[in-house]
């Protein structure tokens, strides 16, 4: 029986008093890979917030990787955070510091104190994504696809369970994208981690097929095919 990470049940998602989801029913295994798909405005990033505690969930019930998201008050959204891994579109690196300072700027952020731990798993993160001898460079002096690896090196820091990932191949060419698809799909196969990951781009879904999820309507449907649906 494998360990479930996400559970959704009943769940409506409001921006304000707008609501923009109705009804949202669904779980993520360990290790599982998932699109989440739809239409720009449909529900997608509003959907990853509150995953992710940015958006009060007001309605229904949710649990990620432990965490209740209907009794979560603003001090328990950073320990949330701990647990999971975000990854941006565009990156949020610091670009006053190399890449080495970034990711330890996060590891003291989220409680980190030990320098030879911090030196390890800094070391071990960027390994893991292919950048072990880039961690000098500064932001500015690497290829979006290698920031974009430093992003998703950054949301392995604190060995989460669930990374959640929106349009991470968005501004990425062709075989950029191929290359952080490969690197989402290994890290999800080999250390058990599930991936949700918000896109519309139909060439990296139909490269990569696996399991989707759709915003339509206000609803969030399992759906088999991208093409016939969207």
């Amino acid at each position: 029986m494998s360990e479930t990470i996400v559970t959704l049940s009943n769940v409506n998602i409001y921006q304000g008093q707008s609501l923009i989801l109705q009804d949202v029913n669904f779980t993520v295994n360990k290790g599982e890979f998932v699109y989440l798909v739809g239409k720009t405005g449909t529900g997608k990033s509003s959907l990853l917030k509150t995953l992710y505690g940015e958006l009060p969930l007001k309605e229904g019930s949710a649990n990620i990787v432990g965490y209740d998201l209907k009794g979560m008050t603003w001090k328990n959204v950073p320990f949330l955070r701990r647990s999971l891994g975000v990854v941006f579109q565009d990156f949020q690196l610091l670009t006053d510091r190399n890449i080495h300072e970034n990711l330890r700027f996060v590891l003291r952020a989220t409680g980190w104190k030990d320098e030879r731990l911090m030196e390890e798993k800094i070391n071990d993160v960027l390994d893991k994504v292919g950048l072990k001898s880039k961690g000098f460079k500064m932001p500015f002096e690497m290829s979006g696809g290698e920031q974009q690896r430093v992003d998703i090196a950054r949301a392995l820091l604190n060995s989460p369970k669930l990374i959640l990932a929106d349009e991470p191949t968005g501004n990425l060419d062709p075989e950029t994208s191929d290359e952080i698809m490969q690197l989402l799909m290994q890290i999800a196969k080999d250390y058990g981690t599930a991936v949700i990951m918000a896109t519309h781009d139909f060439i990296v879904i139909n490269r990569y097929p696996s399991r989707m999820l759709k915003t339509e309507r206000g609803k969030v449907l399992e759906v088999t095919s991208f093409y016939s649906e969207a």
